[in-house]
């Protein structure tokens, strides 16, 4: 199989494009290489015969034929996305750009090169989503894949448009299309604007933690290599037209998060302990979701898939990743809005 990931240098999509190729899939990446992406993400494929990249934004659409005429693919994982809840408060548009249009785009490049090739049944477009389309949960309860949409952030809402626009391509169109919706992912090559990137290197350097609020919203935790393994298996054995929610079985606050991740700094650099002192409580973020719970029951059920790793072994993993790859995070510490606190509620209003 030949599968073409978008998004494939980001932190999700280049974990599925590194285990794909290293189970023998032939790998298309293509990636607009925006403020996220990464190509070190990928370098340990990069050299491998499976694999070849494809610079291409995922709104051209005359780029996206032709990497779909000069490659074949069998598959289209969907991973493409603007993705920073923050971000998205101070400038949607470019949520909406990407997320919406971008959706839009590639899935009617792929549904003209799906007719094409005489409507292949055994093509599979794969659209991969979040849990926060469904909106935010009490202290009770979990998402299933029943649950209805109810956004409350721009990026949430641009996700929840991509997640109808590819149900409609299946409805309408007959597009063989699957969708996942997975819970907070974590672990290795996770840019560093993101929570627990930012905890750690913050420690290391000394430097204030922040906690939104009080610290007590709740996210399911994820590690992203087990979340790799789990949208091969549903691009590979999912149902067409079926959604699956992918989560960790991992609930913790965001403070207790934060004070794990300090513990394991404090074994690993106690010359700095305790970490814990630099937590600094922040001003909330607006709309700031209270609770996210995915109930995997149906991946598991149907499609035999859990969770491998544990929250304490995935937090020790990435932490020891980080510590040891200094010379992968450094230079991104640079780039545009990394450290800076986005997301605040006087955000300029777009013109």
């Amino acid at each position: 199989m030949k599968i073409l990931i978008t998004g494939g240098a980001g932190f999700i999509g280049s974990a599925v494009v590194r285990l794909a190729v290293s189970q023998g899939y032939d790998v298309v990446n293509l990636d607009a290489l925006t403020y996220a992406a990464c190509l070190e993400n990928v370098a340990d494929v990069a050299t491998s015969p499976h694999y070849a990249f494809v610079q291409a934004d995922i709104c051209d659409r005359a780029a996206l034929d032709t990497a779909f005429a000069e490659h074949a693919p069998d598959a289209v994982m969907h991973l493409a996305a603007e993705s920073h809840v923050d971000r998205s408060i101070d400038g949607p548009g470019t949520f909406i750009d990407t997320n919406i249009t971008g959706t839009y785009t590639l899935l009617e490049a792929a549904r003209a090169y799906w007719v094409a090739q005489g409507k292949p049944e055994a093509f599979r477009f794969h659209h991969i989503s979040t849990d926060e389309v469904f909106g935010t949960l009490g202290a009770e309860g979990l998402f299933t894949e029943d649950t209805s949409y109810a956004p409350n952030s721009p990026y949430s809402a641009s996700k929840a448009a991509s997640d109808h626009l590819v149900r409609a391509w299946g409805e309408t169109y007959g597009l063989p299309v699957v969708t996942s919706n997975c819970s907070n992912n974590y672990g290795p090559y996770h840019f560093p604007e993101k929570l627990i990137p930012v905890v750690i290197l913050n420690a290391l350097a000394g430097k204030p933690i922040p906690i939104y609020g009080a610290g007590q919203n709740v996210r399911d935790w994820l590690y992203v290599e087990d979340h790799a393994d789990a949208l091969l298996t549903v691009l590979t054995k999912g149902e067409v037209g079926r959604s699956y929610n992918v989560g960790g079985w991992n609930e913790v606050t965001n403070l207790d998060l934060v004070h794990r991740i300090c513990a394991l700094l404090d074994q690993r650099r106690p010359d700095h302990a305790p970490h814990a002192d630099l937590i600094t409580h922040v001003t909330d973020r607006p709309g700031h979701d209270a609770r996210y719970a995915i109930d995997a029951t149906r991946i598991h059920t149907e499609l035999g898939w859990k969770p491998a790793v544990t929250l304490g072994e995935g937090l020790a993993r990435t932490v020891d990743w980080y510590l040891e790859n200094e010379d992968w995070w450094r230079p991104l510490q640079a780039r545009q809005g990394v450290g800076v606190r986005l997301g605040k509620t006087d955000a300029a209003v777009s013109k």
